[in-house]
């Protein structure tokens, strides 16, 4: 039996767990069961897909019986059964969390009719866009994201949260508009918008309108992966949602950008003819955004702008067009969709304890929770790329691979990662110093409940709450998904086999265009040999 048969389920279980979910609404207990339940199981259907796809390649499936190019396809390959498992980890941690946190136990925040119903249809929109084999489908899961996410920003109604939200869906509706516009034009001058069928159709093409398909698309999911100079949005939007929400956000939604880009450059437009443009965006959102990073006060925008920073290690992974440095870049995407959102909760927590984000109003959280320290200290060295964590060896990998390729460009981009590694470094640390060393009185800005004697805290009985007590689910979530970003680092051989297998079978196109069409499609030839060989 085709494995990829399953691989619907992957889409189709979240939306039922969805419907079920929201049949539920008055039972908080079985609407959190229902949706832990569902996600456990895609995630072990996800993982069985992985291990498939490890043994017998790339497959692919068509949706209602209509054969491609014209019907749905979705194609199982190492890179995106790989997406398909760190994002359903990353989100069954975030739901656990949110679940203690109080998100879904009718918080004024979050709705209990609507956060976990909408928190599952954001996963099948994720899956669905990892799984899509046609632009179109693809634009569906975008949409379908997208929306759900419009909802868990606002939660709660607040007026920054509708602020921000304004902007996030502004911004989100122009790209999705460039998108489909690029779609109608991509099947005005093929035919098709099956991916595989454009790999061969698109080669056919003029210089000139394959390069215009290819910038629309190109700004289509730049903005949504947040490459500078499109990634303006973030910032401001990201840290003003409930903390799981900015922390699914901040794992997943800009790696579906940075997963079509990766489709968009190694499938529909091999070569190198975008590779010094990408290479200048890569080295400009790396530097900008940790200087931006550097300038906040607020943990929570602080690790906006490292997302945006550390999306430039993963383009400029990408713009080689090499196996080692797309190889190097997938296992980035794993290692960061793991790290990013494990300080996001752990931020969370720090909101909870200390009653703020802010490093002007926090400090002596080191003594006040030890194990609070330790769930920050360990991702954040692991972001800042410190030996021996998966950080440290990512970076190394697209660091070799640059020097490799061995072109002034590279090299640029090669002393851009280590300055954005240390001033990373130099950004954590600053928040380890001030939030977690230092005493409560040296605080700016000192939040009084910080201040207090343990007699006062414990004759107050609500400032005595915020400050000693944190759900265990909360903590236990956050501990799981630290302990499963060290795994990445302990299990990095393994992982790095199923990185580079992926991008030698990105590059190679044969693989992923024969599951679809046949083994008979024909491949038409990549006119970059020399950059292949020098990333070997």
């Amino acid at each position: 039996m085709n494995i990829a048969s399953f691989a619907p389920l992957a889409v189709v279980l979240p939306i039922l767990g969805a419907a079920l979910a929201f049949l539920l609404i008055r039972n908080t207990r079985a609407q959190r069961t229902v949706s832990i339940a569902i996600l456990s199981l895609t995630l072990l259907l996800e993982c069985w897909l992985l291990a498939s796809v490890w043994e017998g390649g790339t497959a692919a499936v068509s949706i209602g019986g209509w054969l491609p190019p014209f019907g749905i396809v979705m194609v199982v390959d190492q890179f995106s059964s790989l997406m398909l498992v760190v994002s359903s980890v990353v989100s069954l941690a975030v739901l656990i969390y949110a679940s203690g946190q109080g998100m879904a136990d009718g918080d004024s925040d979050a709705p209990v009719s609507i956060f976990h119903p909408t928190y599952l249809i954001l996963v099948a929109g994720v899956s669905n866009a990892f799984l899509s084999g046609d632009l179109f489908n693809l634009y569906v899961g975008f949409e379908i994201l997208l929306t759900a996410s419009y909802v868990l920003m606002t939660l709660g109604g607040t007026g920054p949260r509708i602020r921000a939200g304004v902007t996030y869906v502004v911004v989100s509706v122009v790209s999705s508009v460039l998108f489909l516009l690029a779609i109608a034009m991509i099947y005005g001058a093929t035919g098709t918008i099956n991916m595989a069928d454009l790999a061969i159709k698109l080669a056919g093409l003029d210089e000139g309108t394959r390069n215009l398909l290819h910038v629309l698309l190109l700004v289509a999911f730049g903005i949504k992966a947040a490459v500078f100079p499109l990634s303006f949005w973030l910032p401001d939007s990201y840290p003003t949602a409930p903390a799981p929400v900015t922390a699914v956000f901040a794992g997943l939604l800009t790696k579906v950008g940075v997963y079509a880009i990766v489709r968009t450059e190694t499938l529909l437009f091999p070569g190198d003819s975008f590779n010094t443009p990408l290479m200048v965006a890569a080295l400009l959102t790396m530097v900008v955004g940790i200087l931006g990073a550097l300038a906040q006060s607020d943990i929570k925008r602080l690790l906006s702008f490292t997302l945006v920073s550390h999306i430039g290690y993963m383009v400029f992974g990408l713009a080689m067009s090499s196996v080692a440095g797309l190889g190097a870049a997938v296992f980035y995407v794993a290692h960061h969709i793991t790290i990013q959102t494990s300080l996001f909760l752990v931020t969370g927590l720090i909101e909870r304890r200390a009653g703020s984000s802010s490093v002007d109003r926090i400090a002596g959280l080191a003594k006040l929770s030890p194990l609070l320290a330790v769930l920050f200290f360990v991702p954040a060295m692991n972001l800042a790329g410190i030996p021996p964590f998966s950080g440290f060896l990512g970076k190394l990998g697209l660091l070799q691979a640059g020097v490799a390729l061995g072109t002034p460009l590279a090299y640029a981009l090669v002393a851009g990662g280590v300055l954005t590694s240390l001033l990373t470094l130099l950004a954590i640390a600053r928040v380890w110093n001030r939030a977690f060393w230092r005493k409560p009185e040296d605080a700016e800005h000192p939040d009084p409940v910080l201040l207090a004697s343990p007699e006062t805290l414990a004759a107050d009985a609500d400032a005595g709450q915020r400050v000693t007590l944190l759900p265990r689910t909360m903590v236990g979530s956050t501990l799981g998904l630290v302990l499963f970003g060290v795994a990445l680092t302990v299990f990095a051989g393994p992982l790095f086999g199923v990185a580079g297998q992926s991008a030698q079978e990105m590059l190679g196109r044969t693989a992923y265009i024969q599951a679809v069409l046949g083994e008979d499609a024909p491949v038409p030839p990549i006119a970059q040999p020399a950059q292949q060989e020098g990333g070997k």
